[in-house]
């Protein structure tokens, strides 16, 4: 848009495009609660050709496409909580055991190979976030009030899941695999899936697409899948969420994969111009894919 247009024009515009609207009032509602931008500049491409919208779109249809990453960001967020709490405890963990419970936060702690800059930023970082939490937070208070210092177990409270995983990449290497152990998994795949899981994380915090998922940082991911053709995308929404099951126990893995196929179907079910498959493409899921 290059020029304001209230509610009721942007509904005029998009049925002067081409798109079918059957309850006026309705959109209008939810332009006025979600905004155009949100609903329809966020998720309309998938429903235009170079001629513009294909044949037939309906509102409604762009709107299933966006309730469905709404409702896919709410399931992300979820177990993406989970594989953090873990993640934080394995972290404090291994930390009081080789460290104890102060004076941990030292260069010499962390990797001799990794970046010294990136160490002590790190640090910093996170004696800032410490200053930022005192006297709001009550455990950072209680702690820094008593005893002059924070074990690592009320510290990781405070850590976003980015601090988390630039804290987990500066570990020492045996640190990493005691940590990576848990799950079963390489502690460079780890790191990887961290990385990838916080830029996730951020597209959900600030309302971007999440169906869309795509980052530039590297995910081993022929460890998990030697079939899957890496070479046909980057790191997507397929590949994360197959990352994430390996970081969750059964019973949430299950549960998470259940929650997903449900709203896959319910997308499906609401499209009538394009096919399910070419969302799914966009995801990153295999032609055909059974899972």
């Amino acid at each position: 848009m290059k020029e304001y247009k209230s509610n009721e024009e942007l509904l005029n515009y998009i049925i002067s495009k081409g798109v079918k609207v059957k309850n006026k009032k309705d959109v209008l509602n939810k332009f006025e609660k979600y905004t155009y931008y949100s609903i329809i500049n966020t998720y309309k491409e998938v429903f235009k050709n170079d001629e513009g919208y294909i044949e037939g779109v309906t509102f409604d249809e762009i709107y299933s496409l966006y309730t469905f990453d709404k409702n896919l960001k709410t399931i992300f967020l979820k177990y993406a909580l989970e594989i953090e709490l873990v993640v934080k405890s394995l972290i404090a963990n291994i930390i009081t055991e080789k460290y104890g419970i102060k004076n941990y936060l030292i260069i010499k702690n962390f990797d001799s190979q990794a970046n010294a800059e990136a160490i002590k930023k790190l640090i910093f970082n996170i004696e800032e976030e410490l200053n930022k939490n005192y006297g709001k937070h009550k455990a950072i208070t209680h702690y820094q009030d008593k005893y002059q210092f924070v074990p690592p177990f009320v510290l990781v409270k405070i850590l976003s899941l980015g601090e988390i995983s630039r804290y987990y990449g500066l570990l020492k290497q045996e640190d990493r695999q005691k940590i990576s152990k848990y799950f079963k998994i390489f502690d460079k795949l780890l790191k990887q899936i961290l990385i990838n899981l916080t830029f996730a994380r951020n597209i959900c915090a600030h309302s971007d697409r999440l169906y869309t998922f795509r980052t530039k940082f590297f995910i081993s991911y022929k460890l998990i899948d030697k079939t899957y053709n890496i070479q046909a995308s980057p790191t997507n929404f397929y590949m994360l969420v197959n990352c994430m099951y390996l970081l969750l126990d059964e019973k949430n893995t299950n549960e998470f994969q259940r929650q997903i196929n449900k709203e896959i179907k319910v997308l499906s079910n609401s499209l009538k111009s394009i096919d399910m498959q070419l969302i799914l493409n966009i995801m990153g899921y295999p032609t055909n894919n059974k899972k």
